[in-house]
Parts: C-alpha cells; structure tokens; sequence
C-alpha cells in the first residue's frame, strides 16, 4: 500500500483533524484515510452519475447553458 506524506498542514488544519478522530476514537492517521476513502469514494459515484446522465441525453449541454444554470442556482 502507497504511503503519503504531507508538509505543511497549517495548525487549524491539524488541531481540527486531531479533534475529528479523538471524537471517532480513532488515530489521527484512520481518522485521514477515512476522510480520504470518503472523499474519493463520493467524487467517483458523483461522476459516474453524471457519466451515466450524459449517455441518456440526446445532446451535451453547451458551455454557456451551463454557466447560466450555475448563476440561476446562485440565486
């Protein structure tokens, strides 16, 4: 299994992550790696989905189409 290794964590980074996993009465290095399978698991069903919505679509929405569904949503 790879190791990672990560530099300059700023403190409110770490203190947060060290409060995380003594409330999951877990090590700061499981309480990351669950954080890390969780984020990676999530982002990859989310862009199956999108995969699988775009199949279904008869056409891609442009650009612009969008870019004007992200403004409308802002509101």
């Amino acid at each position: 299994m790879p190791t990672l290794t990560i530099r300059n964590v700023p403190q409110k980074v770490a203190r947060a992550l060290k409060t995380l996993a003594e409330r999951n009465q877990r090590s700061m290095e499981q309480e990351i790696r669950g954080i890390l399978e969780e984020y990676a698991g999530d982002r990859i069903s989310a862009l199956r989905q999108i995969e699988e919505s775009w199949k279904r679509q008869r056409r891609r929405p442009k650009a612009q189409e969008v870019d004007q569904w992200k403004r409308a949503g802002r509101k």
